[in-house]
């Protein structure tokens, strides 16, 4: 158990340094989400109030949560993951003690850490800036970004996939970031879409896992829904891990 501690510390360091000497990573990692959630507000600030039963503070806040899982932990690992892979430090490493789980966790640490480090600030404005309440439900937030970071994590492992080089990752990240935006209650809140719609868009991969911040945030409607939200953020998990041990690519294609 120490050495797995020891190991994950030390690829985690390595990544961490990595990740401060590329200015593009660093940027988006940093900067984006903040500038994604002032465009967030401003997006929710043009629905009614029937259309946001939580107002434009709390549509914003859980929101922006999703948008910094999916930009720092989702679009960060994947180039970063791309990066090493064709640099040959995935197959170097595989030459070591740790093991490939070890090897991809040990480099998503940073990525995990900024996003936890950016939803406490995003609380904290929310309840200091935005005027609103203490999550009711703590313990169901913290389950929902407990989640949702290793989910995104091993998505961002299959995403590498089809990703050849580090240049295509912003366009094979675009199609979930936008279909979680739409679908998932980020940029337009479930409840204003058709009911047909919100029934297809729950199974979406990162739906449960906004449930769980919604639920953290303003309590849980019902405990039906996060059920639901827990078999989704499962199964999508078991279907990417597959993925991942079934396709991933430690070195460059030839």
């Amino acid at each position: 158990m120490n050495a797995t501690v020891t190991r994950l510390t030390a690829l985690g360091r390595a990544e961490l340094t990595l990740l401060g000497r590329n200015k593009n990573n660093l940027f988006i990692a940093l900067l984006m989400p903040l500038l994604m959630i002032f465009v967030l507000r401003s997006s929710v600030s043009q629905m009614g109030t029937d259309e946001l039963p939580r107002g434009v503070a709390g549509a914003t806040l859980v929101g922006g949560t999703g948008m910094v899982l999916i930009l720092v932990v989702y679009m960060g690992l994947v180039s970063a993951y791309v990066a090493r892979r064709e640099e040959l430090v995935l197959k170097r490493l595989r030459t070591g003690e740790a093991s490939d789980p070890e090897i991809l966790a040990g480099a998503a640490l940073p990525s995990a850490a900024i996003a936890l480090a950016q939803c406490a600030v995003l609380a904290v404005g929310g309840v200091t800036v935005l005027d609103l309440p203490a999550p009711e439900r703590p313990e169901l937030l913290a389950l929902g970004l407990l989640a949702g970071i290793p989910l995104l994590a091993v998505l961002a492992a299959a995403t590498t996939v089809i990703t050849r080089n580090v240049e295509s990752a912003g366009l094979t990240t675009l199609p979930f970031f936008l279909v979680s935006a739409l679908g998932s209650g980020m940029m337009v809140p479930r409840e204003v879409l058709p009911e047909v719609v919100a029934d297809v868009c729950e199974l979406l991969p990162l739906s449960g896992v906004m449930e769980f911040v919604r639920a953290g945030w303003f309590g849980a409607e019902s405990t039906g829904d996060l059920v639901t939200a827990a078999v989704t953020t499962l199964a999508w998990g078991m279907i990417t891990v597959f993925a991942v041990q079934r396709w991933f690519r430690w070195e460059p294609r030839r």
